[in-house]
């Protein structure tokens, strides 16, 4: 019996979390014609951008913009990171199809992220999950910092059960479990997963994996050996969040759905209108992707077959 799942599904974040990181400004239509591009690779979850404030992170300010640009495929939902009621107002004039809110297992990261305390920034979603069910919006939780803290250090897994079961108990259909600073090891995955155990089933999660110390696909391995068939992944590489010190970039969706397929497991994912969807990106930022697979690919030796 295989220890690989059949097929997962990849949740696309490089246009959000891949570019909030990014000091340089991005044209809005640069921004547009990545996801434009990202929609025609197979991908059926794009999370398009934030309404958040201009002030914290300036790279995003033009939510609304890009979602009114951007042209939308059948079977492709389009997503937003909204953390607050102002960006929840946003949202809805933009037509999202699913929103994300945020959570952390630390009370620091909680504090520098959202200004508040871990039970505040749960307290401060909940009419915004109320709201979004009510309109028949989806609803995801980031549960940041489920593996290790940029503050705090290793994260209390009994910590990371509580706040998944609050979020669950609100009413939340997905939770992203991020290891947000890119410190996991693959036994931090699964001891993360047996700390779950009675609240969250593997194959119900998502995992948001960083790549700061080169672990990320091992870590994306062993997460299917335990059952998860959810990833969030960006474009080339791209990613970090200017509230993690140190943290990379997320696991490159290049990397892994080559990975994927190399082992049998089907994704949807075209992977050359793929890498040519994140050439847009890198002619634009002016610097080298870090995808693996994607760099291979510049070089017509070393390119992945396809």
């Amino acid at each position: 019996m295989s220890v690989w799942p059949k097929s997962i599904s990849i949740t696309e974040v490089g246009p959000r979390d891949g570019l909030q990181n990014q000091s340089d400004s991005i044209a809005t239509e640069i921004k547009i014609a990545l996801i434009d591009a990202l929609s025609q690779t197979g991908l059926t979850l794009i999370e398009a951008s934030a309404f958040v404030n201009p002030k914290w992170i300036p790279q995003l300010s033009d939510a609304d913009e890009v979602f009114a640009g951007i042209t939308r495929k059948t079977g492709v939902s389009y997503s937003a990171l909204v953390p607050n009621e102002r960006g929840w107002d946003r949202s809805i004039s933009c037509d999202v199809d699913e929103i994300a809110v945020l959570a952390a297992a630390s009370e620091t990261f909680c504090q520098k992220n959202t200004n508040t305390s871990v039970n505040g920034a749960l307290e401060r979603i909940q009419p915004l999950i109320e709201r979004a069910l009510a309109s028949g919006v989806g609803v995801r939780g980031y549960l940041s910092c489920a593996i290790a803290c940029p503050y705090e250090g290793e994260t209390n897994q009994q910590q990371v059960r509580y706040v998944a079961q609050r979020l669950l108990d609100m009413g939340i259909h997905e939770i992203a479990l991020s290891d947000t600073v890119g410190v996991a090891r693959p036994d931090d995955i699964r001891k993360m997963y047996d700390a779950l155990d009675g609240v969250l089933l593997p194959e119900d999660s998502v995992l948001h994996l960083h790549n700061t110390q080169g672990r990320a696909l091992h870590c994306a391995s062993e997460a299917m050996k335990c059952g998860v068939v959810s990833f969030d992944a960006s474009c080339g590489g791209l990613g970090g969040c200017p509230y993690a010190p140190g943290a990379a970039g997320n696991i490159a969706t290049e990397d892994l759905v080559h990975f994927a397929h190399e082992n049998g497991i089907e994704t949807g994912v075209d992977l050359q209108k793929l890498i040519s969807a994140s050439k847009i990106i890198e002619q634009a930022i002016g610097c080298k992707l870090q995808s693996a697979v994607y760099r291979a690919s510049q070089d017509a030796h070393t390119g992945p077959r396809p």
